[in-house]
């Protein structure tokens, strides 16, 4: 028997600790080195219990309980422990069933047909039923509605359900991606009274209860018994906290107030490799860190100014500077190397503000005002990234002027309000969700207003194309459409980096679709 089997036969409880050290000193392993081991593997294995108290950057006052509305990594985690979707984005990044047992599709993938589980019930006892899903899907579909999920639902032309546990969704057109679509986190499935969901509800069917919800402020969470995902929702209880400022999360951190944080002040976080009894997790995926321009809008209307601050910024000075090095240079589009159909023959635009001055004289100016609105609530190191822009794009005769607005309230009040603002986004996992999120012409989050016919025209053929060559060809021109005429300024990629007590375990693998194991870490994690 190999180290390897012997470690993994004791993580899952088929040995004793007396068992394994007794066999792996027998390899010759010192005794110390036995014991470090033991200790690393138990460590490994979930442990029903205890509390979990994190520290998130993010947070409003305007948050709701209405799905809908959802807006930041708070309400995203908590939506995921109360809610279950019909599907959810597995840790290797693929898509599986959740509240669908199984989904099977036509030939030319425009009629899907989910069966659902038989099992789950909701936290009020109320078997789940496909009744519940039409409620919930209808809720984001309305003509009333202004869901951010909307956009991504549109393709649906038709759904029915046949009996109480099958769905059948008819697409305008082919959609090999469409079960990605079920795992939004704006698509938790809530219970359907008379035909309709209540958007306030805290009745789900995920492992958690919400006890407590102070918008802005806090949530607890406890955990329910009976859980129908088995090996799921280890912790008894969990407490949601908004910290917005990087150095009161890091020093509740530092100080056991919080076991777990987001988004550390990586011009800081050297101080937190210091502390006994912390940890830094990174991981690479999709994240991106953005700088919309509303190009319905002057001057953001004319292309050549918005290419123009484009080459402004310096990107290399931004990764190395505000990101630590925990990133790597952007594009001016959305698709992360590690996706599928990413354009790597596509040339990365570098700082160049004699470019910048050229394509200034083509909007026929000679130098350019602008505003750009911003808040580290957008990301950490916002305002530091902005500051930083407005001196490299001085080269250019481009008088940036950095506004530095409010934490709170900010996804509300700036984003999607001011002509010219810092943002990021998580991503999705294929371009066709990321491209219908946030680029589509008719996308609810579509921040800039940007809407070119050609990018949507092949928005809409890619997504029904099924032979793969002729499908890469047309997101690389989609990638290419967004860097060269695109109202979006994306200078960089983050690694997603957080930091927490050594108490905090994870399985071996997680998702690094977003944050915290696709913000999925409340029933996956434990502590030990």
């Amino acid at each position: 028997m190999s180290i390897k089997q012997l470690t993994h036969d004791l993580q899952h409880r088929r040995i004793s600790r007396r068992t394994f050290m007794q066999q792996a000193t027998a390899m010759g392993i010192t005794l110390a080195g036995a014991s470090s081991m033991a200790n690393s593997a138990m460590a490994a294995t979930p442990k029903p219990g205890g509390r979990l108290t994190v520290g998130f950057a993010q947070g409003s006052s305007s948050d709701s309980l209405d799905p809908a509305t959802y807006a930041n990594d708070f309400m995203f985690s908590l939506g995921y422990a109360v809610f279950n979707n019909l599907t959810e984005i597995a840790p290797d990044g693929s898509v599986q069933a959740e509240l669908a047992e199984h989904y099977e599709a036509s030939p030319d993938a425009r009629i899907w047909t989910f069966n659902l589980r038989r099992d789950v019930a909701f936290s009020n006892g109320q078997p789940l039923t496909s009744a519940d899903v039409l409620a919930t899907l209808k809720h984001h579909t309305s003509e009333q509605s202004t869901s951010g999920v909307k956009p991504l639902l549109a393709q649906i032309i038709d759904m029915q359900a046949p009996d109480a546990h099958t769905l059948v969704f008819t697409l305008a057109g082919g959609n090999a991606d469409f079960p990605f679509v079920f795992a939004d986190y704006h698509l938790g499935i809530r219970p359907a009274v008379k035909g309709k969901i209540d958007p306030a509800t805290r009745i789900g069917s995920g492992g958690y209860s919400l006890e407590e919800f102070e918008p802005g402020v806090r949530a607890v969470l406890k955990r329910r018994e009976g859980y129908w995902k088995a090996g799921r929702a280890h912790l008894s209880t969990v407490e949601l906290n908004t910290i917005a400022d990087p150095a009161a999360r890091m020093s509740a951190l530092m100080t056991g107030e919080v076991d777990l944080i987001d988004r550390p002040d990586l011009k800081a976080i050297h101080m937190l490799k210091r502390v006994p009894g912390v940890k830094i997790h990174t991981a690479n995926g999709t994240l991106h860190y953005t700088m919309p321009m509303m190009v319905n809008a002057a001057p953001f209307d004319d292309a050549n100014v918005r290419q123009a601050l484009k080459y402004a910024i310096d990107r290399e000075s931004l990764v190395s500077k505000v990101l630590k090095g925990y990133g790597r240079v952007g594009n001016d589009h959305p698709i992360a190397s590690s996706m599928p159909f990413y354009a790597s023959e596509l040339p990365q635009r570098q700082y160049d503000p004699e470019k910048a001055k050229h394509y200034l004289r083509k909007a026929g100016l000679s130098s350019l005002d602008v505003q750009i609105h911003t808040s580290d609530a957008a990301f950490s190191g916002a305002v530091d990234a902005s500051i930083l822009f407005s001196e490299s794009a001085r080269q250019a005769n481009i008088n940036l002027k950095v506004v530095r607005e409010p934490n709170d309230g900010y996804w509300s009040n700036v984003w999607m309000n001011k002509a010219f603002c810092t943002s990021y986004w998580g991503g999705r996992p294929t371009p066709d969700l990321m491209f219908s999120a946030g680029y589509a012409a008719d996308a609810a989050w579509n921040a800039t207003r940007w809407q070119n016919p050609q990018f949507n025209k092949l928005l809409t053929d890619a997504r029904a194309e099924l032979d793969q060559q002729k499908r890469a060809a047309m997101y690389a021109e989609m990638q290419r459409l967004c860097r060269d005429d695109g109202g979006a300024l994306i200078p960089m990629f983050g690694q997603y980096v957080s930091a927490m007590s050594d108490r905090v375990q994870m399985p071996e693998q997680i998702s690094e679709m977003w944050d915290l194991d696709c913000l999925r870490f409340i029933e996956r994690w434990w502590v030990a």
